[in-house]
């Protein structure tokens, strides 16, 4: 089942689109308050983050695609 689909704003460092710092869903845009995981898949990248809504999100990024997706929100 595919996510929703966001539009996200990334750290460019070592690498480009590091990690994200915030990102826009449903027309609202959060910023990221703290990285809790991330994993790397064969052709993508997941981070578990808590944005400045209080709420915990894990979002995954298509390397292929160069698309990112919400893939879980929960509350706390």
């Amino acid at each position: 089942m595919p996510g929703i689909k966001l539009i996200v704003n990334t750290y460019s460092g070592y690498e480009a689109d590091e990690r994200p710092v915030s990102f826009t869903v449903a027309g609202k845009t959060l910023n990221v308050e703290e990285i809790l995981d991330r994993w790397r898949g064969e052709d993508d990248e997941y981070f578990k983050l808590r944005a400045d809504d209080d709420f915990t999100y894990i979002i995954r990024y298509d390397r292929e695609a160069d698309e990112w997706e919400l893939t879980m929100m929960e509350k706390g």
